[in-house]
């Protein structure tokens, strides 16, 4: 996968730098420094490709010379700590050729620093690694201060906000990946921590070579504060000493975006987080031998494709939920409610066709999931607005949500269902607010954007909750950002209502084009299309872009009172297109007066009638990301916008500046839009789906422009856009299916069976185990992990749902369910247990051991968590071993991640054969694991092996059933002879290894 890296820092005096020196470095030549009246020489420096100065508007000519630049910029800071330059250091993907990443380093220095009005001095190196592997990256310097005719001004003190940072880094994301899909080139770049990905690891840079330590003269960042090329390699090295000791870090983090992957995926990995040939090798064989790698057979292309177990686990409880919720019958809708709602609709002007009656009859039938799959123009947000008014007549609250914000706002125009962002949403769980109740149903619109792990997140909270969830969406349309395609997978499981019959469309041969847009059938499309005139063949890219312009100015100026918008793939283009559609404007003296305004973006000219985007959600405002506009007012300080639903938005600049022209926007911020004529420009970088969506957004006519250096004629444009890039699932493959669960193999589904599962299955003897700690002598020996500070809970326990958002009057056709109070006393009897354990982890922290107190109500919190679910607590105790954060969380009224792992550790311990695999799979690579690490005198990640194979062994003292399982593998587990102890004690002899803690409650 392509890697990410964008570092931003200061060069200054401070540190004995000196910005000549840095200059003459970054770009491998000879520099004379005046300050210091010697030269800075650098020009045996290797690998430099390309190196050149940019200027702003208004700057002068002569500093395009980088010496007299530099020497300028030290000769005005008179300070002995002045700070004297910014550099932002970016890596670039190495799937490009050196032409592709220079242009593309241009683009990004010009549209982003340039446009600010800074001077940047960009250097791109194409070093290679001592594996031959390119390791391509740019350095860019730029003046900290405003620039005109005259010199140098002030210093611009907004240019070293965190924002423009957090913008810089994002931005570039953005423009890597549009490149990098308009280039055909599958991989992509995450600007996001690896935190906030969820990836264990730590960031690191990507650069070239190891720089000489130059720190004498004058060279930041290679000398004083460390070495940033032999930082990379430490923290490669560290990544990678990480990975060997627990593959599945990397394993999780290559799926973060990709459900399955190759051993190109893994290989790519590896060499990203390792240092060197010998540890790259190990980094590969440690994900490659990986108990947890899951080897799926051939694609469609033939390549061998994996995925991983914890893969495998999230899309069993997505379909587990699933398949629950589509089993419970609890939110219907009366005949005469429903018809009451069509009568209504139809009293408006909305007569619904067949499939739409169809597809209400199935969102209100009374089960708790609901699929609608509907081709683009098909009416679904109009049958939901029925839907809406169904629901609300019988009793529920209806609440909607959406991958992005403009989606949102579509579901909510369109339907009239109060909606929200997705990520909104489960921040609010988090936060124990906006929980969904028995009464709710939650309608997630757009769901084929919607990944595997985030669906299975909302499905399992709306499963316990007992609410209903409706997925509605088209899974031809734009794929998931985050890995899966989970709305495809359960509309294949479990069907539901499709809507075929295009209703957007004017003309019937349009619906028919759209129609074959949705089945794969992109020649009769666009042949459809180019047989109405309608493509637009150029000589050039620039040419398609000067007809299109013609054709939309021409529509304007014809019908004015007809909505319109220019689609294109990537934003570089958006930019061009919005200014020569506005140079349109004001050459028919459409525009006011110009204003030039600081946006996110850079330097804009607006004026009032201008045509504007919205870039950011703004819950104060009433905007999303995506919204469209006319600009009624602009100044200097503030701007007024009426939105294209009829609102004015006033706001200061100081306050909110994300946003642009909106004459153009790319096809992913069009899903869901609809308008009367669309111009679209077509570019190398789209597919099968975004050619749908963008060929389906209007009502009367599209036009579709080209030029011939992109596609050399309409057999390649029709292959160009037939691409299918959908994404797949692990249980695409047939042999996902032998690692699914225990109970699953058996045809058994968890909730009201698992405890006939668990008394058949599991011992009697087992629950002796779990008779827990004695208020005597045990409470000295408690071994608690650690955990999270947090003030412990003062009220006894009760509906954390109801606490949160007060008791609220059922819908009055919900009958009494049994199965929904007994779930309530699950969930009652998890929080008071998840209460007491945290209680305990708090003590342990504060004074290294639990009260008889706090014992006490840990054995009487476990009695209760086992009359209700039994091996409840042991389950519990299991997970919070693992993650403390969970009893916190838990203990707390936020059930749903604690029930998940619970679930987990049940089927754990349901399928001792499948433990005992683990088990020995585990020992086995931490065993090989450590001797490797010894050998190459890595003692402090030898120690860390030896020690998980010390926690190991110790856990058996409490887990009987696995120990006698294992007993019949002891040569597996390198047991040469029988000792006469205990198992666990025999590995520990056997090995030399001491007995490990553990992260135990005790028992």
């Amino acid at each position: 996968m392509a890697i990410y890296h964008l570092h931003v820092k200061v060069i200054g005096r401070k540190a004995g730098s000196s910005a000549v020196a840095a200059a003459a470095y970054r770009s491998g030549s000879r520099l004379r420094d005046e300050r210091f009246g010697r030269d800075q020489d650098f020009s045996g420096k290797r690998g430099v490709v390309h190196s050149e100065v940019m200027l702003p508007e208004n700057a002068p000519e002569t500093w395009g010379d980088r010496e007299r630049l530099w020497n300028n910029v030290e000769a005005h800071e008179i300070r002995k700590d002045a700070q004297l330059a910014r550099e932002v250091e970016f890596a670039l993907p190495r799937e490009l050729s050196e032409a592709q990443g220079i242009e593309l380093a241009r683009d990004f220095v010009r549209g982003e620093f340039v446009g600010l009005g800074m001077i940047a001095d960009l250097n791109v190196h194409w070093d290679r690694g001592e594996d031959g592997m390119p390791k391509p990256h740019a350095h860019v310097m730029l003046t900290m201060r405003a620039v005109d005719e005259n010199g140098f001004g002030r210093k611009m003190r907004e240019w070293n906000r965190t924002e423009m940072v957090e913008r810089w880094r994002e931005r570039w994301a953005e423009i890597a990946n549009e490149r990098l899909a308009e280039l055909d080139i599958d991989a992509r770049i995450d600007h996001r921590s690896l935190e906030a990905q969820g990836i264990a690891l730590e960031p690191q840079s990507q650069i070239g070579a190891p720089a000489k330590r130059i720190e004498v003269r004058g060279i930041p960042g290679e000398g004083g504060e460390a070495d940033r090329a032999e930082m990379h390699r430490e923290i490669a090295h560290d990544n990678g000493a990480r990975i060997i000791a627990d593959p599945n870090i990397g394993l999780d983090a290559i799926t973060q975006q990709q459900s399955t992957f190759t051993r190109r995926d893994l290989a790519k990995f590896a060499h990203r987080h390792s240092d060197g040939l010998d540890q790259f090798k190990e980094v590969l064989g440690a994900m490659q031998g990986a108990p947890d790698l899951i080897d799926l057979g051939k694609d469609r292309r033939g390549e061998d494709r994996f995925t991983t177990r914890g893969m495998i686990e999230a899309e069993q409880r997505l379909h587990r939920a699933a398949e629950r919720m589509t089993e419970r019958e609890r939110h219907e809708v009366r005949d005469d409610e429903r018809e009451a709602a069509v009568a209504r609709a139809e009293a408006r002007g909305l007569v619904m066709s067949s499939e739409q009656a169809e597809a209400l009859a199935h969102v209100t039938d009374g089960r708790d999931l609901s699929v609608v799959v509907g081709h683009a123009g098909t009416g679904k947000s109009a049958m939901l607005g029925v839907a809406r008014e169904a629901w609300e007549a019988a009793g529920f609250e209806v609440r909607g949500v959406a991958l992005s914000g403009i989606a949102a706002e579509n579901l909510e125009s369109g339907s009239g269902i109060t909606s929200r962002t997705i990520a909104s949403l489960e921040h609010a769980w988090e936060q124990g607010r906006d929980l969904l109740q028995s009464s709710d149903v939650l309608v997630i619109d757009e769901a084929g954007m919607v990944g595997t792990r985030q669906l299975e997140r909302v499905l399992s909270h709306a499963l316990e909750a007992g609410a209903k969830v409706v997925l509605v969406g088209d899974p031809q349309q734009l794929q998931a950002i985050e890995a899966g395609a989970a709305f495809r997978s359960i509309h294949e499981r479990h069907g539901g209502a499709e809507i075929g019959e295009v209703r957007r469309q004017r003309e019937d041969w349009q619906r028919h084009a759209t129609r074959d847009l949705a089945t794969g059938k992109m020649g009769h499309a666009l042949e459809a299309y180019r047989a109405h005139g309608m493509v637009h063949e150029a000589e050039s890219r620039d040419q398609a872009r000067g007809d299109l312009i013609d054709h939309w100015d021409r529509d304007r100026q014809s019908s004015p009172d007809r909505s319109r918008i220019i689609l294109t793939h990537t934003n570089d283009e958006v930019r061009i297109l919005n200014e020569a559609a506005r140079e349109r404007m004001r050459a028919a003296g459409d525009l006011g007066d110009e204003v030039e305004v600081t946006v996110e973006r850079g330097a804009r000219n607006f004026a009032s009638g201008d045509r504007v985007m919205f870039l950011q959600n703004e819950r104060g405002l009433g905007v999303k990301n995506g919204t469209l506009g006319t600009i009624e007012q602009v100044s200097a300080q503030s701007i007024a916008v009426q939105t294209d639903d009829g609102r004015s938005v006033r706001f200061d600049l100081k306050d909110y500046n994300r946003f642009d022209h909106g004459y153009a926007a790319t096809i992913h911020k069009a899903q869901g839009m609809t308008v009367d004529r669309v111009h679209v420009l077509a570019t190398p970088g789209m597919d099968a789906h975004s050619t749908y969506v963008a060929l389906s957004r209007h009502r009367d006519e599209v036009g579709l422009h080209y030029g011939r250096d992109d596609f050399a004629n309409a057999d390649r444009l029709t292959r160009a856009l037939s691409r299918d890039r959908a994404k797949d699932m692990a249980s695409d493959y047939e042999r996902a299916d032998p690692l699914q669960s225990y109970a699953e193999r058996r045809g058994i589904t968890f909730g009201d069976r698992v405890t006939e599962i668990v008394r058949k299955i599991m011992p009697e003897k087992l629950r002796d185990i779990f008779d827990g700690l004695r208020p005597s002598a045990d409470v000295a020996g408690l071994h608690i992990g650690q955990r999270p500070e947090r003030a412990t809970p003062e009220r006894e326990s009760s509906d954390p749902a109801a606490d949160r958002r007060g008791a609220k009057v059922p819908a009055r056709n919900v009958a009494p369910d049994p199965e929904a109070d007994a779930r309530r006393v699950r969930t009652r009897a998890l929080v008071r247990h998840a209460r007491a354990v945290d209680a305990i982890f708090a003590a342990r922290e504060t004074s290294g051991r639990a009260s008889s107190e706090q014992v006490i109500e840990l054995q009487k919190a476990r009695q209760a968590f086992e009359e209700v679910r039994p091996f409840g607590s042991h389950d519990a105790e299991a997970a919070y071993k693992k993650n403390p954060e969970l009893a916190r969380e838990a203990a707390n009224g936020r059930v749903n991640r604690a029930i998940r792992a619970l679930q987990l550790e049940t089927e754990l311990r349901i399928d001792p054969a499948r433990r005992a695999e683990n088990f020995v799979e585990r020992w086995r690579k931490l065993d090989q694991t450590s001797q490797r690490l010894y050998q190459a005198g890595d003692l402090s990640g030898y120690k860390a092996a030896r020690s998980a194979m010390g926690d190991m062994a110790k856990s058996l003292e409490r887990d009987p059933q696995l120990e006698s399982i294992l007993a019949n593998r002891k040569r597996e587990l390198g047991i040469a002879f029988e000792s006469g102890r205990k198992l666990g004690q025999e590995l520990a002899f056997a090995h030399g290894i001491e007995l490990g803690r553990g992260r135990g409650l005790g028992i």
